[in-house]
């Protein structure tokens, strides 16, 4: 098939499934679609490894959004198609280039789109689809167009057609064919600009032999007293490392106890502090280690103070883990409890891949494009996991248990509360939870609408 083919079929597909439907099982099943065609339409060359990783899990987040339908699986969703389109044209261009190309497609799509001759195919004799598509469609989108703006000026024109019934919302299915032919004409037809392939090596990951030479970075700082400046700097940042590693232990494990809502409070905010410090460091290190010094003979102390550093940043990432089990244990889980784990863990991270680079002598970009991948896969755990069930069973467990709390602020939790239900021999439990406005809502939703989760709570 050709590419308007691509663009026309899962367009109509589109509308289909979504015209007067609430998102759910619709968008699991047009995403599968969606993965299918693109994989039988991208050529065997750009058949890579990344590329069938982005195939399965595009699969998988259309499958996760159809089984919850929550906004972390449609994050998931929308990032792997994004990827997934973008790998399957270009298995060379750098991952951080996927957003600018992406918005630039949406901002000139109406200019591309009247670009007939760059996406239909030309032919001297007018063949069957070009018939129907200059007798046929066009001629009805502009009577359809125009008949809903005669209607809406004039009662007289709009009372000739009462006796018709029709029970069809043309507002609605024309703002379906639209948002469709839109998604699909960016996803199958998206350009790269110029601009983006000539300055795709800017984001590589190693150095080229011309950017060995050695040289100072500024015109006022020569290459001896920047290397000077790097060595004071990390040794004395070394030294306040560690004088804050102590008051932030002492502060976290051994002063007295407090209330649970200052305590919390207190944790995010060290915990804030932590991020913030790392990604500091990291940006630290990348102004010092960005070209010259990678390669510089005489830059061994400077590197050795640096890896001491992320060293030391590591503790710190690891001792604000270690307060935070400390707090679920005493306190039980919740969503920012595990999302602080989330954001910890991403930190670690980026203290590995930050010695990697300085040890395998990277360019600063290989830190954007490997954490690029490592945020993308945080977003595939967050929507493939149920976190609410997984809060809710552990936190039964304890005595403190609050029942009303679950109900209200955790989500896909209801089994987890049935069988809560079960144990305590609390059948009217067992009907408010059966009759949770979600719950209710759900099960009585259309087909194409349903959130599979939910149908299989009996």
């Amino acid at each position: 098939m050709k590419t308007h083919h691509y663009i026309f079929l899962t367009t109509i597909l589109f509308v289909i499934v979504f015209y007067d439907q609430n998102p759910g099982l619709n968008l699991g099943i047009i995403g599968i679609i969606y993965s299918l065609l693109t994989f039988f339409r991208t050529c065997k060359e750009n058949r890579t490894k990344t590329f069938l990783f982005l195939f399965i899990t595009s699969i998988l987040s259309s499958i996760a959004f159809a089984w919850y339908g929550d906004m972390p699986s449609f994050l998931a969703v929308a990032s792997s198609y994004l990827l997934l389109s973008y790998r399957s044209k270009n298995r060379r261009l750098k991952i951080l280039f996927l957003i600018p190309v992406f918005v630039t497609n949406c901002f000139t799509a109406i200019f591309r789109f009247f670009s007939l001759d760059e996406w239909l195919p030309k032919r001297n004799v007018p063949g069957l689809w070009q018939k129907t598509l200059a007798f046929v469609l066009i001629p009805l989108i502009l009577i359809s167009v125009f008949f809903a703006v005669y209607s809406a000026g004039s009662n007289h024109f709009a009372n000739l057609f009462t006796n018709v019934e029709l029970d069809i919302n043309f507002w609605q299915l024309l703002a379906m064919i639209i948002l469709g032919f839109f998604i699909a004409f960016n996803y199958w037809n998206f350009a790269v600009e110029k601009f983006i392939y000539k300055n795709n090596h800017i984001l590589d990951d190693n150095f080229k032999e011309k950017e060995v030479i050695q040289k100072s970075t500024y015109s006022f700082l020569d290459l001896d007293a920047e290397r000077m400046s790097g060595i004071i700097s990390f040794f004395a940042l070394n030294i306040l490392l560690i004088f804050f590693i102590v008051t932030y232990n002492y502060e976290q494990f051994y002063e007295s106890a407090k209330p649970s809502s200052s305590l919390s409070e207190e944790t995010h905010e060290r915990v804030n502090a932590v991020i913030m410090s790392i990604a500091m460091a990291i940006l630290v290190i990348m102004f010092y280690f960005k070209s010259n010094f990678n390669f510089d003979p005489k830059a061994g102390l400077m590197k050795t103070l640096a890896k001491i550093w992320i060293f030391l940043n590591a503790v710190l990432v690891i001792s604000a883990m270690v307060k935070n089990s400390e707090y679920i244990i005493n306190y039980g889980f919740t969503y920012k409890r595990l999302g602080v784990y989330a954001f910890l863990i991403l930190s670690l991270i980026g203290l590995i891949m930050t010695f990697i680079k300085i040890q395998m002598k990277k360019r600063n970009a290989f830190l954007f494009n490997t954490m690029a991948w490592y945020i993308y896969g945080i977003i595939l755990v967050c929507s493939y996991i149920n976190w609410g069930g997984i809060i809710t069973s552990e936190n039964m467990k304890r005595k403190d248990f609050v029942l009303e709390y679950h109900k209200r602020e955790i989500n896909f939790n209801e089994k987890q509360l049935l069988k809560y239900a079960e144990e305590k021999n609390n059948s009217k439990l067992k009907a408010e939870i059966l009759n949770l406005d979600r719950v209710k809502f759900q099960q009585n939703e259309k087909f194409l609408s349903k959130v599979l989760y939910y149908q299989n709570i009996k």
